[in-house]
């Protein structure tokens, strides 16, 4: 057995490098006491923290561009269909009169906000709206192109790149100049011409020769430099910006006549398509009564966006790597929020959202939830599958079934879950933030690139370790990076979270004691006399111990307050 866990290590070292150093393999010789299963549980987890720190790292050497809170897309509104040169024929009318339909509207884009959505990555880089219908003989108009709607999280801030950012695509006419470069002037004019014009078949070089032809072309042109003009005018002076910060709703009308279809909202319109071409019947002159000509149809607009998602959270986490902003949110929401717990830095890739609910009596669902101590998510999940392989959890109720009904006398809720929703009186949402560190304006570690999502925060709280040699210096290097980030974003901060008290004093030795407390003192002097804000608040100090849950009440009877008050000063400014 013993040689079998030799192979197995030397097997593990193999495929993983020197990821693991020697110091943390198992000596079998100095250790032969010890049983084979604990040796292999060892190993099992020093895997299992291999793979996360290796997806860390992975996202750190990526600059933290992997999570798309921002990305440019390049849209393409539908072309329009092309017209048809055509002439009705039918028994006893061999020579009918022109009879071609006209093209079909390409489709439109629009942008449609979603709360379903919490990122952009579902968004394509590029999007082509629907082409138009061509039209047909027996003045049968195309089809209009079906509408395409970008589906984006509630949150995000949309702006069209100006015409001198080197980002932007071209539009069609440059795009057309651009594949016209060196060819003849005689090669330029056949390209142009094949690209706006539809012939009869077998009377393009005699349509080309007419008169009423070049006089239609002469009006094709002017009316395309008048439309390009105004196109180009409207990208340089009339950008695009939309805030969407709430979700898209449309109520029926109360009068709308029974049987009226119930149409869903589309979003907002920032590309139209191009206007469908001309059939022949559209150029009958008294000159020319049987034009054997059409047009093709228009491009839709080209342009450029860029979106930027800023999530709308109530209260924004700020803190240095490892500091406890992960076991905190889930602490506060039960364990309901999904945020990455373990023992190293940059566990938080993404800003993670969680819902606090509490009752009248100040309860919130996380201190009455059956989770109350929160220790590393891979320990949480390896404890969760032994006991289902274990069969303890076969006849356990879950936390949305009731019982028994809820006493009409019952004043404070008792379990979370859906028997919360009788007693709860307010909520509000907090976000987790990805950890900052010294220099992150210069990109170091994660950089600036997740705290857009902090700008909509209605309050900041920064979390630090209390169980650092020198927590004050990290609210130093927090305060400096907000206002690096953008200046004043550091007056949003209401508490200063002292977590990991329970690393302290642990023992109960006096004298351990004491010095914990003399740090709490310490700290909340620095708070009181180096972090006041520009309007002169000072920032509450809370000590906890997010992964025991101990003393969340204040804290989120405090939060409460804050997020309460700024509502209020929003609603009524």
């Amino acid at each position: 057995m013993l040689s079998l866990f030799h192979s197995c290590r030397l097997q593990r070292n193999a495929l993983f490098g020197r990821a693991f150093s020697t110091s943390k393999c198992l000596d079998v010789e100095e250790n032969s006491n010890e049983s084979l299963q604990q040796r292999e549980h060892s190993t099992l987890d020093d895997l299992e923290t291999f793979r996360r720190r290796r997806k860390t790292d992975w996202k750190r050497r990526q600059g933290g561009q992997s999570f798309l809170d921002n990305a440019i897309i390049t849209i393409r509104a539908g072309k329009g269909g092309d017209g048809c040169a055509a002439f009705h024929r039918e028994k006893f009318v061999p020579y009918g009169p022109p009879s071609g339909g006209n093209g079909g509207r390409g489709g439109d884009v629009y942008i449609l906000p979603t709360s379903q959505l919490t990122t952009l990555s579902t968004v394509a880089k590029k999007i082509r709206g629907t082409n138009g219908g061509n039209g047909q003989g027996d003045w049968l108009n195309g089809k209009t192109g079906a509408p395409v709607v970008i589906k984006v999280p509630v949150g995000t801030v949309v702006k069209q790149l100006s015409w001198e950012d080197p980002r932007r695509a071209k539009d069609a006419w440059e795009a057309e100049e651009e594949s016209l470069e060196g060819l003849s002037p005689a090669d330029k004019r056949a390209k142009m011409r094949q690209r706006r014009w539809v012939h009869y078949p077998g009377y393009q070089e005699v349509n080309e020769d007419r008169d009423t032809f070049k006089d239609a072309e002469t009006t094709f042109f002017k009316s395309e430099r008048t439309r390009k003009y105004e196109q180009r005018r409207k990208a340089m002076e009339e950008l695009i910006f939309l805030d969407l910060d709430k979700e898209e709703t449309f109520e029926r009308p109360v009068d709308a006549p029974l049987g009226t279809r119930h149409r869903d909202s589309l979003g907002h319109l920032v590309a139209a398509g191009g206007l469908g071409g001309f059939g022949n019947p559209h150029f009958v002159t008294s000159e020319n009564r049987t034009p054997r000509f059409g047009t093709r149809g228009l491009e839709g607009e080209y342009l450029t966006l860029s979106l930027e998602l800023k999530l709308l959270a109530d209260v924004g986490l700020v803190g240095m790597p490892n500091a406890g902003k992960s076991t905190l949110l889930r602490a506060l929401t039960g364990g309901r929020a999904k945020s990455e717990v373990a023992g190293y830095a940059f566990t938080t890739l993404n800003p993670v959202i969680g819902i606090v609910r509490v009752a009248a009596d100040g309860t919130f669902e996380g201190s009455i939830s059956p989770q109350t101590v929160h220790d590393e998510t891979w320990r949480e999940e390896l404890s969760e599958k032994e006991r289902l392989e274990k069969g303890e959890d076969a006849y356990a109720l879950t936390r949305n079934q009731l019982p028994n009904n809820v006493p009409e006398t019952s004043l404070t809720p008792t379990r979370s879950g859906h028997h919360f929703d009788i007693f709860e009186t307010f909520r509000f949402t907090v976000a987790d933030n990805p950890g900052l560190i010294s220099r992150a304006s210069e990109n170091v570690g994660l950089g600036h690139a997740f705290l857009r999502s902090m700008e909509r925060a209605r309050a900041l709280v920064y979390v630090v370790d209390l169980s650092a040699n020198e927590p004050w210096e990290e609210l130093r290097v927090l305060q400096e990076e907000l206002e690096k980030y953008q200046p004043g974003m550091s007056s949003k901060a209401r508490i200063v979270v002292a977590n990991k008290g329970d690393l302290l004093a642990g023992d109960g030795d006096p004298a351990e004691v004491e010095q914990a407390k003399e740090k709490l003192r310490k700290l909340e002097e620095f708070v009181r006399t180096e972090m006041v804000t520009a309007d002169g608040r000072t920032l509450d100090v809370v000590p906890t111990s997010a992964k025991f849950s101990q003393n969340l009440h204040r804290l989120v009877s405090l939060m409460q307050t804050y997020v309460q008050e700024e509502r209020d000063l929003a609603e009524n400014p």
